[in-house]
């Protein structure tokens, strides 16, 4: 498992930008553009205000179309298991977890007190190919990211913790450090998150001068390759 933490500066700075600007900064850093380490279908964003999630994974997958055919005591104690996994420094943490259920999103496991029970365990939010719900009375600050919404929990459970996921074509591992908000979801690979700051900067440079050609009266083709020519001396 990847265990690799990183300076909370460093977390409160990527918290700054959206998402698609970590994944166009991703782009400078790892040489190229991409088609995979983010989602890749919508969701439904329970508070597109909040900003971005940026926390360390905590992975788990669970069911709710049959019942888990466990015990009382049983399942008591996996969900415990499940929520010291969950509480487990370091923090801040993103839970993200798979219904695997043939058909995802029957019953809700998030809604108002998995909300708040996660808060308190040190999580910014979720994110999930499952389904949400209590949308009007979830915990303030806690953002959840859905396939789904559905009124009723059905059987919902915990399967497992701690396992590799996949939640709209993004694989992630425990520990990950994921980055997400109201467009979805990418993980940072651990090796090139401290160039991320760097990266941004040049990114938004670059950016800019296309944007104040673009904003002149006497905007052309010509200034659109102006720009382009001076952003490539940006590194």
């Amino acid at each position: 498992m990847n265990h690799q933490t990183f300076e909370p500066e460093l977390l409160s700075e990527l918290r700054k930008y959206d998402t698609p600007t970590i994944c166009n900064a991703l782009e400078v850093v790892l040489g190229g553009r991409r088609s995979n380490g983010f989602t890749t279908e919508t969701f439904i964003c329970a508070d597109p205000k909040l900003p971005p999630m940026v926390g360390y994974a905590r992975t788990a997958t669970l069911r709710a179309a049959e019942p888990s055919g466990l015990s009382a005591q049983q399942a008591r104690d996996l969900r415990m298991a499940y929520y010291e996994y969950v509480a487990a420094e370091p923090h801040p943490t993103v839970v993200v977890v798979q219904d695997i259920d043939a058909r995802p999103g029957l019953g809700a496991w998030w809604g108002e007190v998995h909300a708040v029970v996660h808060q308190k365990l040190g999580s910014l939010g979720v994110i999930t190919n499952g389904a949400i719900r209590d949308l009007d009375v979830i915990a303030p600050g806690f953002q959840l990211l859905g396939g789904k919404i559905s009124p009723s929990h059905a059987f919902v459970h915990i399967i497992e913790q701690g396992n590799e996921v996949n939640i709209f074509g993004l694989t992630v591992r425990h520990q990950d450090l994921i980055h997400a908000d109201r467009h979805g979801a990418v993980v940072i690979p651990a090796q090139v998150a401290n160039d991320l700051p760097h990266a941004i900067g040049v990114m938004i440079a670059r950016e800019q001068l296309i944007l104040e050609a673009a904003r002149q009266p006497d905007f052309s083709v010509a200034a659109i390759r102006r720009a382009m020519e001076q952003g490539e001396d940006i590194h």
